[in-house]
């Protein structure tokens, strides 16, 4: 996607994506190590095609409903936080300023959790790899190296846990599949839940976008991933998938709005370590008002479109931007557009810490003076 973006920018063309998208077989070269193949890696090729060339013709990257939106829902959810716990600032106005409040509130960490609960009218068959959204997609990044932007609150490095050498330094990767290592979370629905460490571009971008600098020097930075728990048939899928050693299904099926009964795509992010504990800010599109909406769209489906709608939106109303991520966009813009389409959006606070209601029938390793660690938040 680098290559059609420079491409586009050269022929004075406007452009979006929702992923930074490789050359065909990068996501399965067992030639590359996990680092070789890392978003991290796609990421500071799309940083270095900003450097080479910078401004002209605007170039939105990564910009469907996570990445993208949820960068948005950050920003939002910031400010939400900082009213409700009376810390009385203007509304930040550049990148610095934005990492500047984030590390006045306090954030140890983001999660973006996320909750599939549709369900379709007929089980899951055996050797079918079934999802609400690309199974391609799916599970070529869920077998990615985990990856999670690097907060400076971790005091450990998980034992499989990796830095790298180059580039911005805003995230660690493990050495073991996105798709089969999972975390702790919190959404409203269900509340406590595992979610599939998964890598994003967002994990990396908004960790980025946050840090506050003393020259060289990381002064702050929150922790921040995905936490994705997918529909009860998907969960189903990857558990057959790496039951057979990783090897994909040989066949696969992705449910339309006819064949999904009911459910809800809720999707957000749970900003926490402030004042406040924890705060979960997002959309919570059913299938019943994604029909109404648009047609051949589920709520999954919707929440990628309408970010891509709003970003296409905003290059057009700013066209010589350059090379952009959400999180550099003007979120308000981006939500006026997008949030008639994403159902009921709300913020909720909550108690829930990764150590709330943890059976203690086995010892555990746990940091029980900061339950944000990271070692609390993992399954191990």
């Amino acid at each position: 996607s680098v290559a059609m973006m420079e491409l586009c920018r050269e022929l004075g063309c406007l452009y979006i994506d929702t992923v930074i998208e490789p050359w065909k077989g990068f996501y399965f070269d067992d030639s590359k190590g996990p680092e070789a193949r890392s978003n991290y890696a796609l990421r500071e090729g799309l940083l270095e095609a900003r450097r080479r060339s910078p401004g002209g013709p605007t170039a939105v990257s990564t910009c469907g409903a996570n990445p993208g939106m949820v960068s948005w829902f950050v920003k939002q959810a910031l400010l939400n936080i900082a009213h409700d716990t009376g810390l009385d600032r203007p509304e930040p106005a550049s990148r610095e300023e934005w990492a500047q409040l984030a590390r006045a509130l306090g954030v140890k960490g983001i999660h973006i959790a996320e909750r599939d609960t549709q369900r379709a009218r007929n089980p899951k068959p055996r050797d079918v790899f079934v999802n609400t959204w690309s199974v391609e997609g799916f599970v070529s990044e869920g077998l990615q190296p985990a990856e999670l932007g690097w907060g400076t609150h971790e005091k450990e490095l998980p034992p499989d846990g990796r830095t790298h050498a180059t580039g911005c330094g805003a995230a660690i990767y493990l050495m073991r599949p996105g798709a089969d290592t999972r975390v702790r979370t919190w959404t409203p629905t269900p509340g406590p839940q595992f979610g599939f460490l998964v890598t994003h571009n967002e994990a990396i971008s908004i960790a980025d976008f946050l840090t506050v600098r003393d020259g060289e020097k990381v002064i702050y930075r929150p922790t921040c991933h995905y936490a994705y728990h997918p529909s009860n048939d998907a969960v189903l899928s990857l558990h057959e998938m790496f039951g057979a050693g990783g090897e994909m299904q040989g066949d696969w099926k992705i449910l339309d709005e006819h064949e999904i009964v009911d459910g809800v795509d809720e999707l957000g992010v749970l900003i926490y370590g402030h004042a406040k504990n924890a705060y979960w800010f997002g959309s919570q599109l059913s299938i019943e008002e994604a029909r109404v909406l648009a047609p051949y769209q589920n709520a999954t489906g919707l929440q990628v479109t309408s970010a891509v709608l709003a970003g296409m939106v905003w290059a057009l109303e700013n066209p010589e931007a350059g090379i952009v991520e959400a999180d550099e966009m003007d979120f308000r813009r981006c939500l006026e557009i997008q949030k008639r389409y994403l159902g009921p959006v709300i913020g909720t606070y909550t108690d829930w810490t990764p150590l709330t209601q943890r059976v203690r029938l086995f010892p555990e390793d746990l940091d029980l003076e900061d339950p944000w660690q990271f070692k609390n938040v993992i399954v191990r």
